[in-house]
């Protein structure tokens, strides 16, 4: 949806916006991986001594295959990430936003390509000088590896020259050069620029960067813990895309040379080895800040606080709460999306969530101290089949049901005791609300599950709206008038919690079906406005 009047964002929301961009990238990456990790997992050695049969000639062409198509993503992240910034972020165009990020990116790399040239480092293909000065081959151009950190600054500058000039009117003479067909003319000069100063500033990033992951390294074993832990306290705001980014992707989450290639981030490093056929088991160092430090809670702990949240409920109202929690854990378990069931007890008990986030951190630590493997994204039991048993005994996965059940047992016990002792009003504990979330489920029901028409009046209406966007699990907007958005009526209507971050941004959760909320919520306000 476009947005309707001009609103200046702040600071916080730009960088809630820039952190929803990457997960365009992020998710590709994610399906990718598993593409990865069954190609290589069922063409390996072990496996197919253990199961003969995979040695077919065409199974193992098949398995080729899929890691090869699979490693599209690595190959290419920067430059997907230089596209979905000024995709997601601009409010009209995007189209051109996204074209504009691939002439940006291209262009950089041409002009550091140029500086390097002009200054006699290339052209060269003597290993060491282009070690010494990180150059790696972008898009078929040598140029310096900025990696995701500079795909991001190109993204942002390009996203900033498309809001500024995709109105722009030229004089008559030039007319054809003006409005949208100026962004990436714009683009081209602006980053063509860009590119002859990133070989001067690049060291001081670089240097940086190498600060924060040797903290974070120096921390050992509790390293890990400090970023699940940081992560789940990010989350409620939208943040944790920035930290996550962060450690997958640029040297604060490790570099280690794979198959002859310096690689930087714990999540490119994973996949690096993954498609390497040299690679025998994978980096400690970088797995530690992975899928397999998530499994405990993920697998484990928030099945058990769900189970908890069920037996502290009133009994005439267990069989009403069961589908919502089921769900969650669903979501949760077999999809990695853990907001269905944090938001159940985020906003009615803050401090249990941080004890929940400390738990997640500490199972970071533990997978790392008991020397698990298991990479990828998500934490959840298609990562742990994946990259965990299909890898064999080497990846120690059969650590995870065990710390998965002690977390399972440790959670109940904490969110039991917790709920009753306190009296937290988790789901089914007001018989009041339940019965009106009962009959507020009683109205018009569309294709996405929920009552969207209901949603919308409790926005304000389709005139309250000033922009409309969604993530993974939240409907992401601005509204003109926050006192006509009814909190109250939306958690009733199975919106799992309202975040209003200040007098105009609101998000709601509404969890996985969000998408199709989005979309039928878009399809109504525009047949209003028709």
């Amino acid at each position: 949806m476009s947005v309707k009047t001009s609103q200046k964002i702040t600071l916080w929301e730009f960088f809630q916006s820039l952190g929803k961009t990457f997960m365009l990238p992020v998710a590709l990456l994610s399906f990718c991986g598993i593409m990865m990790g069954i190609g290589s997992s069922l063409s390996s050695r072990d496996v197919i001594t253990l199961l003969p049969f995979l040695g077919n000639p065409v199974l193992q062409l098949l398995f080729t295959w899929m890691s090869k198509v699979g490693s599209f993503a690595f190959s290419f992240l920067p430059v997907m990430f230089c596209i979905a910034i000024p995709l997601g972020l601009a409010r009209e165009n995007k189209g051109v936003a996204a074209f504009s990020g691939f002439v940006g990116y291209a262009v950089m790399n041409l002009a550091i390509n140029f500086w390097l040239t002009a200054k006699g480092i290339l052209p060269t293909t003597d290993i060491s000088i282009l070690k010494a000065n990180n150059i790696q081959n972008i898009l078929g151009i040598q140029s310096i590896d900025t990696g995701i950190l500079g795909a991001v600054m190109a993204g942002i500058i390009v996203f900033a020259l498309h809001e500024r000039f995709h109105t722009i009117r030229l004089p008559d003479a030039l007319a054809f050069f003006g409005g949208t067909r100026f962004v990436p003319i714009i683009t081209l000069l602006t980053l063509g620029v860009f590119g002859l100063i990133i070989p001067l500033v690049w060291p001081f990033f670089a240097t940086g960067i190498t600060g924060l992951g040797r903290i974070i390294n120096s921390a050992g074993d509790f390293g890990p813990m400090i970023f699940g832990t940081g992560e789940r306290l990010l989350l409620p705001f939208g943040l944790h895309h920035i930290l996550v980014a962060l450690i997958r992707f640029t040297d604060a989450g490790g570099t280690l040379d794979v198959c002859g290639h310096s690689v930087s981030g714990a999540l490119t490093i994973f996949q690096a080895q993954l498609s390497c056929p040299d690679t025998r088991g994978f980096a400690e160092s970088a797995t530690r800040f992975l899928s397999q430090g998530k499994m405990p809670a993920f697998l484990g702990g928030l099945p058990g606080a769900a189970l908890a949240m069920y037996h502290c409920a009133r009994p005439e109202n267990r069989h009403k709460i069961k589908g919502l929690l089921i769900s969650g854990v669903v979501a949760c378990v077999v999809g990695g999306t853990t907001e269905p069931l944090e938001f159940l007890f985020l906003f009615v008990a803050p401090a249990l969530y941080v004890v929940h986030a400390l738990l997640t951190g500490l199972g970071f630590s533990i997978m790392a101290i008991l020397g698990v493997t298991i990479g990828n994204t998500d934490g959840n039991i298609i990562d742990f089949v994946v990259f965990g048993m299909l890898h064999g005994l080497a990846t120690k996965w059969y650590m995870v049901p065990l710390a998965a059940a002690l977390w399972f047992s440790a959670y109940y016990a904490i969110f039991r005791f917790a709920i009753t002792r306190f009296n937290i009003k988790t789901p089914g504990r007001d018989s009041e609300q339940t019965s009106q979330v009962e009959k507020t489920l009683s109205g018009a029901i569309g294709k996405s599950g929920y009552n969207v028409p209901a949603i919308l009046a409790a926005l304000g209406g389709a005139d309250n709206i000033i922009s409309l966007d969604n993530c993974i699990t939240r409907l992401r907007l601005s509204v003109k008038d926050m006192s006509q958005v009814n909190g109250d009526a939306l958690k009733a209507l199975r919106a799992i919690g309202v975040v209003q971050l200040n007098q105009h941004s609101l998000q709601v959760v509404i969890g996985p079906q969000v998408q199709s909320v989005k979309d039928e919520m878009d399809m109504l306000m525009n047949s209003v406005q028709a």
